[in-house]
């Protein structure tokens, strides 16, 4: 197989890495409608699809590690002499094993999907908890969450949020291409990037405090689906 037809491949890793993503969305949506159920068959679901997600960061994980790897000895590879070429695939084997064996639970534990699996369940619970009980035929399968009440506008794009993130350290919510779109920018320019909501003072937004915002994205989807109806 030509380098060509390898970076080929992982190109096509990397687009499964997305599928991957877009999946785990789903387990979190789905576990959080079983979260706001309160019962017993709800939790014991909420926990098979904790399990789910886990696998999915692992494999996740895993496509990371296989492509860096590949990435590296095909990089040496084309300093090295010809003959070099037939012992790739028993290198990448070999640092591939090495990489995989070093992933812990805990490094799976702060994947940002999981991290926020974990934070939309818990916000589901305690909505759950505070919505009065003859209220909840009308939640259905979204949350009552009026514009009023959340600001669904990005403070860089200036337009309704798709795939909003929630930056850990500020709180504030940004749309996910655009704010780290910010940060790589800032980075080559060797300078610190700002939270971009005005008036607040992080002065040093990083992409590790960034994590997926599913119960704002689930209310954004229900706003829209409420002005549709209307």
């Amino acid at each position: 197989m030509s380098l060509s037809a390898v970076h080929g491949t992982l190109s096509s890793l990397k687009a499964c890495q997305a599928d991957i993503g877009t999946g785990m969305d789903i387990v979190t949506d789905v576990a959080m409608d079983l979260a706001e159920t309160h019962s017993e068959a709800g939790n014991r679901g909420v926990a098979d699809l904790e399990a789910m997600i886990l696998e999915c960061a692992k494999l996740d994980r895993e496509i990371n590690f296989f492509v860096d790897v590949v990435q590296q000895v095909t990089t040496e590879a084309t300093t090295q002499q010809p003959e070099a070429m037939f012992s790739l695939a028993a290198k990448v084997k070999e640092q591939f094993q090495a990489r995989t064996a070093q992933l812990s639970d805990a490094e799976l534990q702060n994947h940002q999907k999981v991290v926020a699996f974990k934070d939309s369940i818990k916000n589901s619970a305690n909505q759950a908890n505070t919505e009065p009980e003859e209220d909840m035929e009308e939640l259905d399968e979204d949350i009552a969450v009026t514009q009023s009440q959340v600001n669904f506008i990005c403070p860089l794009t200036q337009v309704e949020m798709v795939k909003p993130v929630k930056n850990k350290t500020c709180n504030h919510n940004y749309e996910e291409e655009a704010i780290r779109g910010l940060i790589k920018n800032k980075r080559i320019q060797k300078k610190k990037c700002r939270c971009p909501v005005v008036g607040c003072g992080n002065s040093d937004v990083k992409e590790s405090d960034l994590v997926p915002d599913q119960l704002l994205r689930r209310q954004i989807q229900s706003q829209k689906r409420q002005s549709n109806r209307t």
